[in-house]
């Protein structure tokens, strides 16, 4: 026979479940025990469509989508560093229906920003990386420099002559042309532009002696051999053009330089979603087809822990504020 006391207790009782499962739901948005994806997942983006982050990102939806049975919807949002779209995912529910693309530009938007509205160390919950990819160094078919190598000689016995374009001030590329500007103790005058497209013109218009960017950036002008490859950034010979030196082996011993990204989430995301977003990640990049596509467009599928992405992102954060400091470039 229950007794008044005892009906109290399993009221009790069923109060505090029905609260603790009240709970689990207002963390994630969904049912504690639920399985992830159960409805479609944003992959924030930082960046316009048809770039190089954006290619890959959408390779790897499509492959998600495949993989999981969920449809996976590549979002852009561009500008302002990579403000808009980290604050997108910051602000969005923490329950792995929101993820969003940390890259190496986060790293320098941290170090060119004087007042950047979120910390990606602290606040981005990161998942694993994705894709690391190189940059090149390269020329107009019709230049007399046949290697990088002249460019150095050249710019060595000829301060201040030589004219290489990058994309704009505080990119990847940008940051790239100072860093060989810097180690290989060279004086030359670095053109920034406000696009990639820009870059080319100005190469094939014989405005710049050599410009950096990444491959599939002049894939076409490569493919109809009005501009060649002098190097590429990377330590190692990149797999998609192994016989192209890399800066290390053409004079300036110890450069390096690779782009990269990664998935984050937004920071109160339970452990056991972003186990398993990165489970989907890493089965889905070592497809044969996903590394085939990116091997195409100069990048390697490359997957991680979380911890091993939140490093990296602290390393290029460092390096980065080096070059920075050290070319004179100011916060914005």
């Amino acid at each position: 026979m229950i007794t008044l006391v005892g009906i109290k207790i399993i009221i009790r009782r069923l109060l505090l479940a029905t609260a603790l499962g009240a709970s689990a739901c207002s963390v994630t948005g969904r049912p504690a025990l639920a399985e992830w994806p159960d409805r479609p997942v944003r992959l924030v983006l930082p960046y316009g469509p048809g770039g190089v982050a954006d290619v890959p990102a959408r390779i790897l939806a499509e492959k998600l989508s495949e993989d999981l049975g969920q449809r996976f919807v590549v979002e852009n949002i561009p500008g302002a560093g990579g403000i808009n779209a980290a604050r997108a995912v910051l602000s969005a529910a923490p329950d792995g229906d929101t993820l969003g693309f940390v890259t190496n530009g986060n790293a320098i938007a941290t170090v060119m920003f004087q007042n950047l509205p979120y910390d990606p160390i602290r606040q981005f919950k990161m998942v694993s990386q994705v894709g690391e990819f190189t940059l090149v160094f390269a020329v107009n078919t019709k230049s007399p420099f046949k290697t990088l190598q002249d460019i150095i000689d050249f710019a060595r016995s000829s301060p201040g002559k030589l004219n290489i374009g990058t994309v704009s001030i505080g990119s990847t590329q940008n940051f790239s042309a100072e860093l060989l500007k810097s180690m290989a103790g060279l004086s030359f005058q670095i053109i920034p532009f406000k696009t990639s497209p820009d870059v080319v013109v100005a190469l094939l218009r014989g405005d710049i002696d050599m410009m950096i960017d990444f491959p599939v950036s002049i894939e076409s002008q490569i493919e109809e051999g009005s501009i060649r490859y002098l190097a590429t950034t990377s330590r190692q010979r990149s797999s998609f053009v192994p016989t192209l030196p890399t800066v290390d082996e053409s004079g300036v011993a110890g450069y390096e330089t690779t782009s990269w990204n990664g998935v984050f989430a937004p920071k109160a995301t339970p452990q056991d979603i972003i186990d398993a977003i990165n489970g989907a990640i890493r089965k889905a990049l070592a497809s044969p087809d996903l590394i085939a596509k990116f091997k195409k467009i100069g990048i390697t599928a490359q997957a991680s822990s979380p911890d091993q992405l939140r490093s990296k992102l602290e390393a290029d954060i460092a390096k980065w504020e080096a070059v920075r400091v050290k070319s004179g470039i100011p916060k914005n």
